[in-house]
């Protein structure tokens, strides 16, 4: 539990320079075999990027530094319990654990409430605030037939 927790703090460590490179409080690290393989802080305000949070930006830097999209073999360490969307690209990602220390109500008191994407979540398209249109679903499946038949596809 020791390394574990090594980890976590450089995590917060990281949450913290966030801040002070004008992010919002959330920092990561990617951990295989022991080792850092890559950290991340929230950029969103700092690149006008919805997507870069920390989370994201740790996934991105270990997929690059292993050269793969596959991160089975390695765990994430936050310091915040991820949003819904960083657990999505953990759970693409293939990472098999996750560490954090603040929990999504800690976030929500310090006005990063991420309650409505859960709600939005769970609710039929039709209920959601943001309206979804289908269109074309005939043409569209013209990719998913050419996918399937596809031998040297690679899965993910």
């Amino acid at each position: 539990m020791e390394n574990n927790s090594k980890f976590l703090l450089r995590a917060i460590e990281l949450s913290i320079k966030s801040i002070e490179n004008q992010g919002g409080p959330f920092g990561s690290v990617i951990v295989k075999d022991g080792k850092i393989i890559s950290e991340g802080f929230n950029k969103v305000t700092s690149t006008n990027d919805p997507t870069a949070h920390g989370e994201i930006v740790a996934i991105r830097e270990a997929c690059k530094n292993l050269n793969t999209f596959n991160l089975k073999g390695c765990d994430l360490y936050s310091s915040c319990e991820p949003c819904p969307m960083c657990l999505s690209a953990i759970y693409w990602s293939h990472i098999d654990k996750i560490f954090y220390a603040n929990s999504r109500e800690d976030a929500k008191n310090v006005d990063f409430d991420d309650s409505l994407i859960y709600t939005e979540i769970n609710k039929d398209k039709k209920s959601r605030q943001i309206k979804m249109i289908q269109m074309h679903r005939e043409e569209a499946l013209e990719a998913f037939k050419i996918w399937k038949k596809k031998d040297d596809k690679i899965k993910y």
